[in-house]
């Protein structure tokens, strides 16, 4: 048997002076939504660098939505097994 899931991921990013902020948004196939946020500050002596930190923030977003999709399996496990389960690691 073949299943066939999808989940829509969106990314948005704001850059104030030497701050990147990403906020990531993951749609689950039952319609269910998370967000996660990342931030990261270039160091004044360093050269601006968009890129880098829009891949610094965006990172650290998805780490968060992962983290938050780990505690929600995590949850699943305990309730359908009807004992705690040990922690999942990423």
């Amino acid at each position: 048997m073949q299943t066939l899931v999808g989940w829509h991921i969106e990314m948005e990013f704001k850059e104030e002076g030497d701050r990147t902020r990403a906020a990531a948004m993951v749609r689950l196939g039952d319609g269910t939504e998370y967000r996660g946020h990342g931030n990261a500050n270039r160091h004044h002596s360093d050269q601006p660098q968009l890129l880098v930190g829009e891949e610094i923030a965006g990172a650290r977003a998805l780490m968060d939505l992962a983290s938050q999709l780990l505690q929600k399996a995590h949850t699943e496990i305990d309730d359908a097994s009807g004992r705690t389960s040990r922690d999942i690691r990423p």
